[in-house]
């Protein structure tokens, strides 16, 4: 009883450390499914001045995960819009998390 109760202590311990990674995974993932076509490696291939890094988001008004879901959700002439049926809150989420931490 005891040895199963620490081994699976175990597996959820290692679990939690590995979520993290999976996410990353996801998110890259989703980035990739529903932005990467229009902003490959953070550019913007219709107005070369809108990129993903940091400076120009918020050159724009973007400085937070929800303003890039809100521009998802609702956004200017040029850019798809995306729902909540066609990305859900939890991965708008993942992709704007992905795109806050990759594109500097």
């Amino acid at each position: 009883m005891r040895k199963a109760f620490i081994v699976t202590a175990a597996m959820v311990a290692l679990s939690a450390f590995a979520a993290p990674g999976f996410a990353k995974e996801d998110a890259k993932a989703e980035f990739t499914k529903h932005c990467g076509a229009c902003h490959p490696n953070g550019g913007n291939i219709m107005k070369a001045d809108k990129t993903l890094s940091k400076k120009s988001l918020a050159a724009h008004g973007i400085k937070t995960d929800k303003d890039i879901v809100a521009k998802m959700r609702n956004p200017g002439p040029g850019m798809t819009k995306f729902d909540e049926k066609t990305i859900p809150a939890k991965e708008a989420k993942l992709i704007a998390d992905f795109v806050l931490k990759t594109f500097k």
